[in-house]
């Protein structure tokens, strides 16, 4: 049976230039974005997770897969967290928001443009 040809979206990886930036296709160590690089593109897609572990049993919300950085992080954390009325962070690249706000924060990410899916149960 023949192997059907995709099409290619880009190089992802080369041995001669390495990793390459998602945003200009360049090698890393050439990139032209600099700090408006974004962390880590994934697949589009933000996940809303709840967790309890290391909390003394209270829940926060966290915001996954969001392809900002910096500011642009900052400032949709504050958004998010005056939408919900609560208080929250960001770690890692990711958005703690106080209790489980899934929902609400489903609702205005898809208003926002995003695609959300909720994680876990």
């Amino acid at each position: 049976m023949p192997k059907s040809k995709k099409a290619s979206g880009g190089l992802v990886y080369s041995t001669d230039r390495g990793r390459l930036c998602p945003q200009c296709q360049r090698a890393v160590a050439e990139c032209v974005c600099g700090k408006a690089r974004p962390a880590s593109v994934g697949d589009g897609i933000v996940r809303l997770h709840r967790e309890t572990k290391g909390r003394g049993g209270k829940a926060v919300t966290l915001v996954k897969g969001l392809p900002l950085a910096g500011d642009e992080l900052k400032s949709l954390a504050k958004i998010l967290k005056q939408r919900c009325g609560v208080g929250g962070s960001i770690k890692d690249n990711c958005i703690e928001i106080q209790g489980d706000q899934r929902a609400t924060l489903k609702q205005e990410l898809e208003n926002r443009g995003y695609r959300v899916k909720i994680a876990g149960s």
